[in-house]
């Protein structure tokens, strides 16, 4: 499944200690994310997200709001369960509709922390965003930011067929050509609709880390990193699609799976570096700007060339 109910359990489960990434599909890393909830808390543990999960989940996050008297200053005052738009946006401000602003801008290439807190570093990203949209730069969020972001953060999560957030987008500005994905400009893909479902799979895996900074080492200790290296950065994307059990450095990738170009999928591989492509599109840490997603080739000299069987 997926959606803005997905979304919003991503980020309870991150902030009940299981770090899931909020991009609104009910994938593998999920699944196996409310598994561990429920066996830490004596739930049966199916992987299904019913009644009696969602109240132990929010008795977990929010221990104290059944504590708390509901009245409409309170809701005011820390913006529970307000969506973005419903009240304009400032720094000093906390609330749910602030963690699906910070969501918005980190999925329209600005990478944010999703805390509820309307800080210095989100007005920063959000006068950024401001000014790359030729919008006034107020670091205020009112309608006519929610409009914008709204419409490039939906743009980006559309190639798994979501509609995050609840707003209507028209699929056709973001359609990609048959066989092969789209480059937006905020750095994210579009994968095409006739692609096999574990290469759209890859596809919105890699736009979750398309923006996260290079660090040495990143995405091979632990699936979910602050940063990734170029083999973390393929590996987590192949894991994500299922076409991978581990996450393995460059040097191995030069055996993995069948020999040549995959009609979807082919890696590039040698001693030191390594990069994939997906259905015409490089993902590659070298030359990454704004993100990991590049429409133009390199040289695939000295590398050895490999795809996953089917693909």
């Amino acid at each position: 499944m997926s959606g803005q109910d997905v979304r919003v359990l991503q980020d309870y489960l991150t902030r009940a200690g299981f770090s899931t990434p909020v991009g609104g599909d009910f994938g593998p890393i999920t699944l196996g994310n409310v598994k561990k909830f429920e066996k830490r808390y004596g739930l049966t543990v199916d992987g299904v997200v019913d009644s009696a999960f969602v109240t132990k989940i929010r008795g977990v996050v929010e221990p104290n709001t059944k504590a708390k008297p509901k009245s409409k200053t309170r809701a005011k005052s820390t913006g529970i369960g307000r969506h973005l738009g419903d009240r304009t946006l400032k720094k000093g401000m906390t609330g749910q509709d602030v963690r699906v602003l910070q969501d918005y801008l980190d999925r329209a290439g600005f990478t944010t922390t999703v805390d509820g807190q309307f800080g210095s570093g989100t007005l920063k990203l959000v006068k950024r965003f401001q000014q790359t949209q030729e919008l006034p730069v107020t670091g205020i969020v009112d309608a006519q930011t929610v409009t914008v972001l709204r419409r490039i953060g939906d743009a980006s999560s559309a190639g798994s067929g979501s509609n995050v957030g609840g707003a209507d987008f028209d699929m056709t500005t973001v359609d990609a050509p048959i066989g092969r994905a789209k480059l937006l400009a905020n750095g994210l893909a579009v994968a095409p609709a006739d692609a096999p479902q574990a290469v759209k799979d890859a596809i919105e895996a890699g736009n979750e880390i398309a923006t996260k900074p290079y660090v040495y080492g990143g995405g091979h200790g632990k699936w979910i990193d602050r940063g990734y290296d170029c083999s973390g950065s393929v590996s987590y994307a192949l894991y994500r699609a299922g076409l991978l059990d581990e996450s393995m450095p460059s040097g191995s990738f030069m055996n993995w799976e069948a020999s040549g170009r995959g009609k979807w999928i082919t890696t590039y591989a040698n001693g030191g570096h390594m990069y994939m492509v997906i259905a015409g599109l490089r993902f590659d840490t070298s030359g990454a700007n704004p993100s990991r997603w590049q429409s133009d080739m390199r040289s695939n000299s000295g590398f050895t060339v490999r795809h996953p069987a089917g693909y």
